[in-house]
């Protein structure tokens, strides 16, 4: 495996190869949901660069950015069996904020009001300013987001399309484990007993998709506020149900229409997000 901790570096290495190049953003402590947008990177490009790079713009909360894990030799070890055509990036800041660490300020009308983006005041200013940073640096022809983050994947593909760069942005579908939870690095922060609760995060949305034609939106918050907190391990920060176009919270849903449940849900301190389809036929 090829590590680099400069975007010259990689620059030098990949003049003279041919052949596409993906990137998979990451902050590191790895899991199948990061494996599973590497492998399809791979089967896409020639060449894939792996980022493992804590962004400290994005984090809100000083106490959060101070616990996220960090496990580099774990991660190589993960990414090691694709090592003949990965190029990890593990960059300092300064190659990303060569003049200061800081956010840049953006609009993308509307699509970052609202959930993340309300409850976590700065997060997508520090998760847009690192993104450019990451694609005019390196200049990949596709990069790689997880579903999870519905709301950042569509954040970044009105970036692309703002700076008009010609990079292809490629969702993959969430990867959850056995019991449901979806896979998230901060999944390593919980207790066994936390983990145990957080299994009702995803029980609770499929229930409610279940029911999404005899119930509405109130009804759905409801059930999903009070199935989550019988867990005294959980609390729920919101829940919201979003048209999947403008990401704008609605409390009637039309048929026809394409929605989202998002959700957040604390167990004790760690923070954790979800999101499932709804589609009214």
């Amino acid at each position: 495996m090829f590590v680099y901790t400069t975007h010259r570096e990689i620059h030098s290495f990949l003049k003279d190869k041919k052949g596409s190049v993906g990137l998979v953003p990451t902050m590191g402590a790895l899991h199948q949901g990061h494996a599973s947008l590497v492998e399809k990177a791979t089967l896409e490009n020639e060449w894939v660069i792996v980022s493992i790079f804590i962004n400290p713009t994005q984090f809100n909360n000083q106490e959060d950015l101070a616990e996220y894990p960090k496990t580099l030799t774990k991660d190589q070890q993960k990414l090691a069996p694709l090592k003949e055509k990965l190029l990890l990036y593990v960059p300092e800041y300064t190659d990303l904020y060569p003049e200061k660490l800081a956010s840049k300020s953006y609009r993308f009308d509307g699509l970052e009001k609202h959930m993340e983006g309300a409850y976590r005041p700065g997060h997508f200013d520090g998760v847009a300013t690192v993104v450019q940073s990451l694609f005019e640096k390196l200049s990949p022809n596709r990069a790689y987001f997880g579903e999870k983050d519905f709301q950042q994947l569509q954040i970044i593909k009105a970036l692309v399309v703002q700076l008009d760069l010609k990079i292809e942005v490629v969702s993959c579908p969430i990867i959850r484990e056995d019991d449901g939870l979806a896979m998230s690095s901060r999944n390593a922060l919980l207790s066994p007993k936390e983990r145990k609760a957080a299994s009702e995060i995803y029980k609770a949305l499929q229930v409610i998709q279940s029911n999404q034609t005899a119930w509405d939106a109130s009804k759905m918050s409801h059930y999903f506020k009070t199935k989550v907190e019988e867990k005294s391990e959980m609390t729920v920060d919101y829940f919201f149900i979003a048209n999947t176009t403008d990401l704008i919270p609605v409390q009637s849903l039309e048929r026809g229409i394409s929605y989202r449940i998002f959700v957040a849900v604390y167990t004790r301190k760690t923070r954790l997000i979800d999101t499932v389809e709804l589609g009214i036929m």
